[in-house]
């Protein structure tokens, strides 16, 4: 698969990159027809904090007092924090930092000791990649039962532009990849032509099979 990898830069800054496969791969909740690979602004220093940077920017003017990191965004997320509190209306401000626990059941939690940086807090919903809306959906479900107050939703990759009329601001969108889809399982048009499934893919990264 990595021979086949592609690498997009950002149009606004060129050392945020992320990589892209074509193929057939299987998510939790939809079949898609490209990897994007974010492995390395979720995890270079350097490129996180540039990643940062440009998607700062768009927060600037908006009051947040947590950010919820997802699907592995912990350190984009810290620089992020850094970003806000050194310009704007979040100048000096402290900004906490949160990641949800996930039971038995797949469902989000806060324990009691993290919920009070949640309850009535404004709050930036961080996640690296949303194809669908599914896994925003899930989170914002989980803030409102905490009683936060979402302020903004921020992606590394996303290919849907709103979330309940609420913008989803992403470093790179479907636009970056020319005919990217996705597919509810059983429409998937690539499992009807019978190709077979390339990987299994998740927030983590992706299993061949």
């Amino acid at each position: 698969m990595e021979d086949r990898m592609q690498i997009i830069q950002s149009g606004k800054n060129k050392k945020v990159q992320i990589g892209v496969i074509p193929g057939h791969y299987a998510t939790n909740h939809s079949h898609v027809n490209f990897y994007v690979d974010m492995t390395s602004i979720k995890t270079s220093m350097k490129m996180a904090k540039e990643a940062a940077q440009e998607l700062g920017v768009t927060y600037t003017n908006t009051h947040i007092d947590t950010i919820i990191c997802l699907e592995g965004t912990e350190i984009l997320g810290g620089f992020l924090a850094e970003y806000l509190t050194q310009a704007g209306i979040n100048k000096d401000a402290d900004i906490n930092l949160i990641t949800p626990e996930l039971n038995a059941v797949n469902q989000m939690i806060f324990r009691d000791n993290t919920q009070k940086k949640i309850w009535g807090k404004q709050v930036l919903l961080l996640i690296s990649s949303a194809s669908t809306g599914k896994s925003i959906g899930r989170a914002v479900d989980c803030l409102q039962y905490y009683s936060g107050k979402l302020a903004a939703i921020g992606a590394i990759f996303s290919a849907i532009e709103k979330f309940d009329n609420m913008e989803v601001h992403a470093l790179f969108t479907d636009k970056d990849l020319p005919h990217y889809e996705n597919y509810a399982p059983s429409a998937c048009p690539m499992c009807k032509n019978g190709k077979k499934i390339d990987a299994l893919i998740n927030s983590f990264g992706y299993s061949k099979l």
